[in-house]
């Protein structure tokens, strides 16, 4: 018997070896963090079916502000998530210059070295430029004469009680913000003005007529399906917002992998496709995992 067992046990350790997700698998763990919005969730999803099919054992975790995941990266809570160029750039590390915040190439370079000097790695982007918007409905927007946030301006100086704006607290804010729309467009909206909701409600607002303008994104699919229009942001206030995986430099130094694993996401998500991927969980209300698989499996990324 003890010759069997000194036949087969290493047989056996050599073949655990060569398996696909084998018992070693379990130590290649990660956790994979994301915001509080669509995008924010279907980003980690894709992400983590991709890494899970590579063997790695994730575990999301979702639903926070941009500043409580930036710490959670910072503090080693999270090991990776998707961060905006611009948003790195003008709220974390306070920069305006629109020469470099509005070119996609120099905005990423800027945010790459500059957290390279905390141990924080910036993969490739992915190409889309998911910017802030503020929507109308395109019935109202044609009836006031408003295409341009500076036709928005001129219309709130004239009128400042007639249109109501859906705002969440951080957009409120932040120096990238409509505090700094204000500024930059040189008009003042009066507080009563302004309904302070999740930025998942804003559309729904916006939709039922509840609020005249929203706070959005971009790559947002309920912008065509509710017959919004953004508004054209003709002063260039919106830095660069390209999607990209930031992973702590002692995991990619682990796990370098991570790096060609994720490298499909930034090849394919373009704007077209990341708003049919949130107009299927907003407005079709599929599950987030089933959206993420269908798409992946679309492009023949998993098996």
């Amino acid at each position: 018997m003890k010759t069997i067992f000194k036949l087969v046990l290493p047989a056996i350790f050599i073949l655990t070896l060569l398996l696909p997700g084998s018992v070693f698998a379990k130590d290649k763990s990660l956790i994979v963090g994301g915001k509080d919005y669509t995008e924010q969730l279907l980003l980690p999803e894709l992400a983590s079916i991709l890494l899970e099919q590579a063997g790695f054992d994730v575990t999301l975790k979702t639903g926070v502000g941009s500043v409580i995941a930036r710490k959670s990266l910072e503090n080693a809570q999270f090991d990776l998530y998707y961060e905006y160029t611009g948003t790195a750039y003008t709220l974390y590390y306070k920069q305006k210059d629109t020469k470099t915040m509005t070119v996609p190439e120099k905005v990423y370079d800027w945010v790459k070295q500059a957290d390279s000097e905390k141990g924080l790695v910036w993969l490739d982007p992915v190409k889309f430029n998911n910017t802030y918007t503020l929507m109308m409905s395109k019935t109202e927007a044609e009836k006031l004469g408003i295409k341009s946030i500076s036709d928005l301006g001129v219309y709130v100086t004239k009128n400042p009680d007639k249109l109501i704006f859906a705002l969440d607290s951080e957009f409120w804010e932040r120096p990238d913000g409509f505090k700094g729309i204000m500024k930059m467009y040189n008009f003042r909206l009066p507080p009563k003005q302004v309904k302070k909701m999740s930025v998942g409600l804003t559309y729904q607002a916006l939709k039922e007529g509840l609020v005249n303008s929203a706070m959005g994104f971009s790559t947002d699919g309920r912008i065509a399906a509710f017959g919004f229009i953004n508004l054209e942001d003709d002063k260039s206030f919106f830095p660069v917002y390209n999607p990209v995986p930031v992973v702590r430099k002692e995991i990619l130094d682990k796990y370098p992998e991570i790096k060609s694993i994720l490298e499909p996401l930034a090849d394919n998500l373009t704007t077209e496709a990341m708003q049919r991927l949130n107009m299927a969980v907003d407005v079709d209300h599929k599950a987030v995992h089933d959206v993420a698989m269908d798409w992946l499996k679309s492009k023949n990324l998993i098996k």
